[in-house]
């Protein structure tokens, strides 16, 4: 698992958009709970980095609003879209992701 981040790196609620091997990965901080995601949604590849996340936890497209599940990558409105999620393992302040 590589370190892609610092926690300080990701305030509440705030996101950071990492690369890992060409591909783009959005942490999102939802109250010091760490996730991972693609960065573009599954619908139309609108990027997720400008979504609006919610307790939940979610992730609004901004685009066309879908909201996908951060835990499953679910959406419950069109379930044939799912996100992309990554499992994510803290150190302290590292934030280490799993893309395999």
């Amino acid at each position: 698992m590589p370190l892609v981040a610092k926690l300080g790196d990701i305030p509440n609620w705030g996101k950071k958009v990492v690369e890992l091997d060409g591909v783009q990965i959005l942490l999102i901080n939802v109250k010091g709970e760490i996730f991972a995601c693609e960065n573009e949604c599954p619908h139309q590849g609108s990027p997720l980095n400008a979504g609006v996340v919610k307790d939940g936890p979610t992730l609004s497209c901004p685009r066309h609003g879908y909201k996908f599940n951060l835990r499953s990558g679910a959406c419950n409105d069109y379930p044939e879209y799912v996100l992309k999620t990554y499992p994510i393992r803290l150190e302290g302040e590292d934030v280490f992701l799993d893309v395999g």
